[in-house]
């Protein structure tokens, strides 16, 4: 009974001294009602980094490396067009005669190829197999689908490179960049872009994706060409007719080199796997020449003159030596073939490495020395023969 008092007694005393005043003067104090308001805060500043960051999306995760590549390169690779003016001969009955002669014609073809602008104004890369001095037009499409005429300015048989204009009043082209050849990694990707089978008619170039294979691979494809490619760029990139003088692509979008030629090993005359682009370091170094003076010439001057050894030569001057070589009908007293030996008469048959086949064949490896370096040479005089070197400089004229 005491226990039960006491606690009435207390409930009595807390609601008689706590007034409506009181409990509005208690809550103006310290408000109850801000708890309620505090969990709402917290969850909200929680929740704010998530609202900051940006959530991935599909598109997002689709690009890579290969596709930026692409974006950035793709609007400098242009289609070409090529109408050359072929001669040929045509069989004809003659009626007074009564019988057929061979009569000679001419007839204009098509052909396709690839390229890609290295500067604003609209200078174009190519293979010169692609356009070259028989063009009669140049055509040239680029990926926005816009066509315009180009004109040529030099190319080059050896190199198999070709420089365009393009013509008309657009004064700005997209472009590309090129890379340090000397940089490129075996193993890096590589992105061959171009027009392969004329399929540019879209406006877009055709891209396939390999890896660098192999670097400094050295061909001579064709024995009756006088082209000898050097230090080239080996990839499995699909490359195909029609990706001649196209550009082959790092990661970062630069050209490492220029798409020429596929090695088909004899099993079929499409892609196996081998294809093989000439360096941009070379590519630059041929293409500043042709820009400057329409053709290529060397650093250093031999200081001879010679002529391949033909059949020909060899009725008219009998003693000359039956081998296949390069006979020399001048030298320079102030050349640096001279000072090294070599006198008319000599038959050249080697230079460095190489044996010697034509003067074409010649010039294509005279280019690799520079100035200042030296040349072996393999020569035959008196049907015996001699080995000299040859130290290359600029030619200095004589008293």
């Amino acid at each position: 009974m005491v226990r039960h008092a006491t606690i009435l007694s207390l409930l009595i005393l807390l609601f008689t001294g706590c007034n409506p005043d009181q409990k509005a003067t208690i809550s103006d104090k310290a408000p109850l009602a801000s708890l309620s308001t505090i969990a709402p805060a917290k969850a909200q500043k929680q929740s704010d980094p998530a609202q900051n960051q940006t959530q991935p999306t599909v598109d997002d995760s689709r690009k890579n490396a290969i596709t930026n590549a692409v974006e950035k390169a793709g609007p400098a690779v242009v289609s070409i067009t090529v109408t050359e003016l072929q001669r040929g001969y045509t069989r004809e009955f003659d009626s007074f005669f009564f019988r057929y002669f061979d009569v000679p014609v001419q007839r204009e073809v098509k052909s396709s190829g690839s390229g890609f602008i290295i500067s604003e104004d609209g200078l174009v890369v190519t293979n010169e197999h692609v356009a070259s001095k028989n063009s009669k037009t140049i055509m040239v499409a680029l990926s926005d689908g816009s066509k315009h005429e180009a004109e040529l300015l030099g190319s080059d048989e050896l190199a198999d490179l070709s420089l365009l204009q393009i013509k008309g009043d657009r004064t700005s082209f997209p472009h590309v960049e090129f890379a340090d050849s000397d940089n490129i990694m075996v193993g890096e990707w590589s992105i061959a872009m171009g027009n392969p089978f004329g399929l540019f008619a879209d406006g877009q170039p055709s891209v396939t994706v390999g890896v660098v294979s192999a670097k400094e691979r050295d061909f001579r494809p064709d024995p009756q060409d006088p082209r000898v490619y050097v230090e080239m760029i080996q990839t499995d990139a699909a490359i195909n007719r029609g990706n001649s003088g196209g550009p082959l692509v790092n990661s970062n979008g630069e050209v490492m080199g220029v798409n020429t030629f596929i090695f088909t090993g004899g099993t079929s005359s499409g892609f196996v796997g081998l294809g093989f682009a000439i360096p941009s370091n070379r590519v630059q170094k041929i293409i500043s020449q042709l820009q400057e003076s329409g053709s290529v010439s060397l650093e250093y001057d031999p200081g001879m003159k010679f002529v391949p050894v033909t059949r020909q030569l060899i009725m008219q001057y009998p003693s000359i030596p039956r081998v296949l070589g390069l006979f020399v009908t001048e030298v320079n007293k102030s050349g640096p073939a001279y000072e090294c030996g070599i006198m008319p008469g000599d038959v050249i048959v080697q230079i460095g490495e190489e044996r010697v086949t034509s003067d074409m064949h010649a010039w294509a490896l005279m280019r690799e020395y520079e100035e200042g370096e030296e040349m072996t040479l393999h020569l035959i005089r008196d049907n015996k023969q001699y080995k000299t070197s040859m130290k290359l400089r600029k030619r200095v004229q004589g008293r």
